[in-house]
């Protein structure tokens, strides 16, 4: 079997006229080209894809949702917090700071299609359903008594379009029948368009979004009907359909889109279309190369057989390598540019009211998902996160000014595909929190960081100027001295104040002063870089050496308030307080060991009352044991994210379904490969034992850095780092390491195990 396929052994049980259950669903596979995603159940007989486009949400934006009594209140709030008055403050909270309404949009389903394929139904054998990671095509093959049939799907960027060509092996002829309307109660138009284009208008509630689904067939042989809502083939040597999808947030008509992109690949052969989707895709997929031990035999096993056989104890280092290219091929199916960033389940939504509204959160879950955007060299992926703040920006400033009286660009723990910027909820553990903004431009500087885009930089310096005005403005003196937030949280826990009283609201928690520092860092550095060094900025340093410093709590944890409170909830599934540790670089052994010991009491608190309950925290705490440089640890829980938060197709298991763990599970087996940290890199720093063999080419560092390296009995043995704009790099040369060669133009330094290159133009450093 072929590195990086996913096996599936039989059909996904699907309904066809009720809803799936969450289960059912997660047994189907996921297809994208971006904006465009499809769910493949691998029907026989039938089968339905279940079909989303990125802008297809509910209702649409522009509300003002500030409650108009916050701007004369917050303040009060925050003198209620300060003097210990914990319930009065959050009794007036919840009165005069909640939204007006409280939902953001969410984010809906394009709905289904179905197919018919064979009118009898005789019985089949020898089923294959396998993603093939590589090419980004999912393929069925099957038997019917002597007949063999092959059906494949994919969903190309290049013609946007989702792809069904089905065919047989030798000379049996094949039909099939699709059945377009989605038998949902708000199609407004279905209409024939051509002998081979068929048309179906939705309009989406509340005044959302009108939406085109359009299909097309191309046909080798036999013949072709349209009737009502069907496209029939009969009798042909093979045949394609082709799903175009549009929605007018793009102000233009959705129709003549969609009409367009089918037209046009009606005019290939089959094979072409699947060649030019294949390259394309492997331009983004096959910058990184990853094999983790040696067993192959497991690769013919099913995903479902391999998961429970981990659960029971067995080592599959081979599956953990294919779960983290899937977490890439996820990231290039739900995020490109052009299209929407990837929300809370990429792009794959089965609901019209979906969990959480499948928005992007935005105090860990939208962030997570492009943690390996950067590293794992897909760099590009990350674009449309920043499409998106640029669009919040208007709606965060007004809600700065509204709801605080204060300037610059301020957001909450949510927003939405029109970039809502307003709280979210009334839910007193996590609505009124001002961080989303700050969090998000740091994206911008870890963009470039890992680029050295300077254009990219000056082009977004305003966004990271304007969330930085907010913060300026937004903190005040504490009672002893020091600058703070509030009333802010910290996400999305609850603590139990000396007086007794419980609170979630709070003033200076730890994560709102590390998020500070960050932002208010990169602004200075970024603002020196394109030359608009201003009077803020200038502030900006002056305000940083006022932020308190992180504190030692008497558990010897880092401290999560700005007082050593109890936790009412000590396996809290957030730990955002350690965001100091990762994604951040505050906290290393290097400054502050220290607060690196604290940060492992808290982990090892968090986890010994119940922690890494769902998806994504178990991926956070990966990548925070990889910090910690705990190989064993770490690998520990990739195993618990496998076996206990992860369904049969490899989405991660929130539960429901939320994609922010591959992602962040991705991220994770990275940093324990390889770790840029204060401008030093480090090979394997943490290794469990039984990953003792390995190849890994196309990891990014900070500095426009591309590595590779190969591992063996748990030593690098070799490996190259590549300059590609040149400039000075620092590596902790491996054990083992004998030779470090490069060309005669760069220069080679040492000190004890630390090596620094340094040369002009593209280089190249190789060690043995």
């Amino acid at each position: 079997m072929e590195k990086n396929r996913l096996l599936y052994d039989r059909p996904v049980p699907y309904q066809r006229f009720r809803p799936d259950s969450e289960e059912i669903w997660n047994e189907a596979t996921p297809i994208g080209n971006g904006n465009l995603g499809a769910m493949i159940f691998g029907g026989v007989w039938q089968e339905k894809l279940q079909l989303n486009e990125d802008t297809i949400w509910y209702g649409n934006g522009g509300r003002n949702r500030v409650n108009p009594e916050a701007k004369d209140n917050y303040l009060k709030v925050r003198q209620l917090l300060s003097d210990g008055l914990v319930s009065e403050a959050q009794e007036l909270a919840e009165d005069t700071l909640m939204p007006m309404p409280d939902q953001q949009r969410n984010y809906s389903t394009a709905g289904e299609v179905f197919f018919d394929f064979h009118e009898d139904k005789v019985e089949f054998k020898n089923y294959k359903r396998y993603l093939d990671l590589n090419r980004a095509i999912v393929t069925i093959e099957y038997e019917m008594g002597a007949r063999e049939y092959q059906r494949e799907y994919f969903a190309s960027a290049v013609h946007q379009v989702i792809t069904l060509h089905q065919e047989s092996k030798g000379d049996e002829k094949v039909n099939g029948c699709l059945t377009l309307t989605s038998f949902r109660s708000n199609v407004e138009k279905i209409e024939k368009l051509s002998e081979r284009i068929l048309s179906m208008t939705v309009k989406e509630g509340a005044e959302g979004c009108r939406y085109c689904i359009m299909a097309a067939i191309k046909e080798e042989g036999g013949t072709v009907e349209i009737h009502r809502d069907q496209i029939r083939v009969k009798e042909a040597d093979s045949f394609t359909i082709y799903l175009s999808i549009r929605s007018d947030f793009y102000q233009e008509d959705p129709v003549l889109w969609c009409r367009g992109k089918l037209e046009a690949v009606l005019k290939l052969p089959y094979e072409e279309v699947k060649s030019e989707h294949v390259k394309e895709y492997k331009s983004y997929f096959d910058r990184v190369q990853f094999t983790l031990g040696q067993d192959t035999i497991k690769e013919e096993r099913t995903i479902p057989e391999r998961l429970k056989a981990m659960e029971q104890g067995e080592e599959d280092p081979g599956l953990i390598a294919a779960y983290y290219q899937f977490g890439r091929y996820l990231l290039i199916s739900s995020s490109r540019p052009g299209s929407q960033p990837a929300n809370l389940q990429g792009i794959w939504n089965r609901n019209e009211h979906p969990a959480w509204g499948s928005k992007y959160t935005i105090n860990i879950n939208t962030e997570m998902n492009y943690w390996p955007a950067e590293s794992c060299n897909l760099t590009e992926c990350h674009l449309p996160l920043f499409e998106l703040i640029r669009r919040m920006l208007p709606f965060g400033q007004k809600v700065a000014k509204d709801m605080y009286g204060l300037s610059g660009f301020v957001a909450h723990h949510n927003t939405d595909l029109f970039g809502d910027c307003a709280p979210q909820d009334t839910v007193m553990p996590s609505t009124l929190w001002p961080m989303g903004a700050a969090w998000l431009c740091i994206h911008i500087w870890n963009h470039y960081e890992y680029t050295l885009d300077l254009n990219f930089l000056k082009e977004n310096m305003d966004l990271i100027k304007e969330a930085s005005l907010f913060m300026a403005d937004y903190l005040f003196e504490n009672h002893q001295g020091k600058l703070v937030t509030g009333p802010s949280i910290s996400p999305e826990n609850t603590y139990l104040h000396q007086s007794g009283q419980e609170g979630q609201l709070c003033i200076g928690p730890s994560m709102d002063t590390e998020i500070i520092r960050d932002l208010f860092t990169a602004c200075i550095k970024g603002a020196e870089l394109t030359g608009c060094v201003d009077v803020l900025t200038e502030k900006l340093k002056t305000l940083l050496l006022r932020l308190p410093e992180l504190s030692v709590g008497k558990y010897g944890q880092l401290m999560e308030w700005a007082e050593d409170y109890e936790e009412m909830e000590p396996g809290h599934r957030h730990i955002s307080h350690l965001y100091a540790l990762y994604p951040s670089e505050q906290i290393t052994y290097e400054k502050t060991p220290e607060l690196m010991e604290a940060a492992r009491v808290s982990l090892e608190r968090r986890l010994k009352n119940g922690g890494g309950h769902t998806g994504w925290s178990r991926a956070w705490i990966i990548n925070m044991w990889a910090r910690l440089r705990d190989g064993e640890k770490a690998g520990e829980n990739i195993r618990e994210l496998l076996t206990r938060s992860t369904y049969p197709n490899l989405f991660d298991r929130h539960p429901p379904f939320q994609i922010d763990g591959n992602f962040g599970g991705t991220a994770g087996i990275a940093e324990m490969l390889f770790q840029n940290v204060d401008g030093e890199l480090t090979f394997l720093p943490a290794l469990p034992k039984t990953w003792d063999c390995g190849h890994i080419s196309g990891l990014k560092a900070k500095g426009a850095l591309l590595v590779s390296f190969d591992w063996k009995d748990g030593k690098v043995i070799s490996g190259s780092i590549r300059a590609e704009k040149g400039g000075q790099f620092c590596f902790i040369k491996p054990d083992g390491i004998t030779r470090v060669v490069s060309e005669q133009n760069v220069s080679i330094t040492y000190e004890e195990q630390k090596v620094a290159c340094f040369g002009e133009g593209v280089y190249e450093i190789q060690f043995l």
